[in-house]
């Protein structure tokens, strides 16, 4: 599952008033090499909930983005595209679970896979 998947992932367990952002639980973690496409970057850029995409990507091993962005200008610099590219494309959560930040409620992840389907009392 890529970062970006994450990000427009969340809880909806019935009763469940904010369930985003899903708490990421690491038990693998792959690179995988994706072609790099700064159009496509800055499109997506202001879809992102940049907090919750600096955490997640934190939590899976990569510190290399700012905390803060003040303004888009900051997509005019290549150093920062590919940073972002990396993480919103290449870091993949092979195994391991999204937590929902309100019940506590884990989805597992395998093979890159969430399973996000809910039980009969969940829904």
């Amino acid at each position: 599952m890529r970062l970006l998947t994450h990000n427009m992932l969340s809880s909806n367990i019935k009763g469940v008033s904010n369930g985003f952002p899903l708490r990421i639980e690491v038990e693998k973690v792959l690179k995988k090499q994706v072609d790099f496409n700064a159009d496509f970057l800055r499109n997506m850029f202001p879809k992102i909930e940049w907090k919750a995409f600096v955490d997640a990507a934190r939590t899976i091993g990569y510190a290399e983005l700012p905390e803060e962005v003040d303004d888009s200008s900051i997509l005019t610099s290549e150093e920062f595209l590919n940073k972002f590219h990396h993480a919103l494309l290449e870091l993949h959560l092979e195994e391991g679970a999204l937590v929902c930040p309100e019940t506590g409620r884990r989805f597992p992840v395998n093979k890159g896979i969430p399973n996000m389907l809910l039980h009969e009392d969940e829904v």
